[in-house]
């Protein structure tokens, strides 16, 4: 139908050979239909029940997407299709998710589900890092009101060095500037108001920016990353990680 989605015969060219192989319990039925399915639900939201049944039974595309996400499968798949090389452009943000009230009461409590409370109310943050061409390199979850300095570090040591790095004023701290200069790359950040003695900026290189802003734009398309109803982190981390894969194939 018109507004189903079906991975291409060259998106499954790409994923098939990344997906776990002779894992216990029943034989899987068609890979590329059930993830497929997978796809239609969180592009287009709604209940994991109302799924198409062009796609499979309701049951078989959940506990696919659920049990994959527990053993970390789809963010594996994610790290190996990510193209992450050295030097070249690296553009870091972070935006939040609103949840609803259906992603409350997960197992560990609030914390260890990635959703805290900030001035926009209940959310989880996503930190991401794409480079020059928008495809996201790496990302983490983390709750709402966690600041963005905080997991900077983490997502950019856990990549290649980059010829230049940039970020807005959320990232403006002297340890994060030295650390990527130990690294060789430019940081491209401005000055927090603030400072009393302010860093060399590039205005014009800064307007690189933009393009985490547009692939931040095309994430929240998805109507399960724009709203969260997971209550597992771990699902939702998933859904990043599937989307991401996606957004940087087009």
């Amino acid at each position: 139908m018109e507004h189903e989605f079906w991975l291409s015969d060259v998106q499954w060219a790409a994923l098939e050979p990344h997906l776990p192989r002779n894992q216990p319990g029943a034989h899987r039925v068609d890979d590329r239909r059930v993830i497929s399915g997978i796809v239609h639900v969180l592009k287009h939201g709604g209940r994991w029940q109302n799924c198409p049944r062009r796609y499979g039974p309701p049951t078989t595309i959940y506990n696919r997407y659920h049990r994959w996400s527990q053993r970390g499968v789809w963010q594996g798949v994610f790290a190996a299709l990510a193209e992450a090389t050295p030097g070249g452009v690296q553009l870091i943000d972070s935006t939040t998710a609103k949840t609803q009230r259906s992603a409350a009461g997960g197992k560990g409590g609030p914390t260890l589900g990635a959703i805290g409370r900030s001035r926009g109310g209940r959310g989880t943050k996503i930190h991401l890092v794409v480079d020059g061409r928008g495809r996201v390199l790496a990302f983490v979850v983390s709750p709402g009101q966690m600041g963005d300095i905080r997991a900077a570090h983490g997502l950019l040591a856990n990549l290649p060095p980059s010829a230049l790095c940039a970020a807005d004023t959320a990232y403006d701290s002297n340890g994060l500037r030295s650390f990527l200069i130990a690294r060789g790359t430019l940081p491209v950040i401005p000055n927090n108001p603030t400072r009393k003695h302010p860093h060399p900026f590039d205005e014009k290189l800064y307007k690189l920016r933009n393009r985490i802003e547009r692939t931040i734009g095309r994430l929240k398309d998805w109507r399960r990353i724009h709203t969260r109803y997971d209550k597992l982190a771990n699902n939702f981390a998933s859904t990043v990680a599937i989307a991401a894969i996606l957004i940087g194939w087009t």
